[in-house]
């Protein structure tokens, strides 16, 4: 997997006045207020806030999955707001490696196929995915659970294996939304460590989302979001 550090320049991710706000029937929610904010590459960000502050939505703006009502996001070089669904699409599926609080693991495949599953996407052929798939699970220390259904592995297994799915395609960007809050405070420590170990040897570029202060140390730096502002 290549080292995603780079050389400097412009920052991997750039945010500049951005706005998000929801209609619920006749009235409009605002979530996010004027969000700008730059990341560097091979940074690690930790973002807290309490419920309802807006979190998950801007992961979901940086990570192509949303749209801002206003302003701009930029990452990896391409506006996002430029482009069409089909070429977010695919920006989605080269640039940004997605690690969840439930796993979302498919409960008929085994570990091997839930991380090949971002590779079907690709023109790698089957000995490319076969190579990558059992790289990406050596990464996370499961060389010997290739064939185990999720519900044969423990839940710190499951994160694994998510986190192997998410780094399988070689991302740009590992978005975390609450990587850890699912487990114990063992399996939530491997976790980090492995998070960790991806920043520093990979340089993976990582935004966390987390309500757990010890989680947030593990992160570089650490901003604050409140009622959709954000605070360092």
């Amino acid at each position: 997997m290549t080292d995603g550090r780079g050389n400097g320049g412009e920052p991997l991710i750039s945010l500049r006045d951005v706005h998000k706000e929801y209609r619920r029937d006749a009235f409009i929610v605002p979530v996010l207020a004027g969000i700008t904010l730059d990341v560097k590459r091979g940074e690690f960000l930790a973002l807290m806030g309490p419920s309802g502050s807006g979190k998950s939505t801007l992961l979901n703006l940086i990570g192509g999955i949303d749209r801002p009502t206003k302003g701009e996001v930029r990452v990896a070089g391409e506006a996002l707001n430029a482009l069409n669904p089909s070429k977010l699409a695919a920006w989605r599926a080269r640039h940004v490696g997605f690690i969840f609080q439930l796993y979302n693991l498919i409960p008929v495949l085994t570990a091997y196929r839930n991380v090949e599953l971002p590779l079907l996407l690709t023109r790698l052929n089957a000995p490319e995915r076969k190579k990558r798939v059992e790289l990406a699970l050596s990464l996370v220390g499961l060389e010997g659970r290739d064939g185990h259904y999720p519900r044969q592995l423990s839940g710190g297994e499951e994160q694994r294996v998510a986190i192997a799915r998410a780094v399988v395609a070689d991302p740009t960007l590992l978005v975390a939304d609450e990587p850890t809050g699912d487990l114990d405070s063992k399996n939530a420590e491997e976790i980090l460590v492995l998070l960790r170990r991806l920043n520093e040897e990979l340089g993976k570029t990582i935004l966390m989302v987390t309500h757990d202060p010890h989680a947030a140390q593990s992160a570089h730096k650490t901003l604050y979001l409140d009622k959709g502002v954000l605070r360092p």
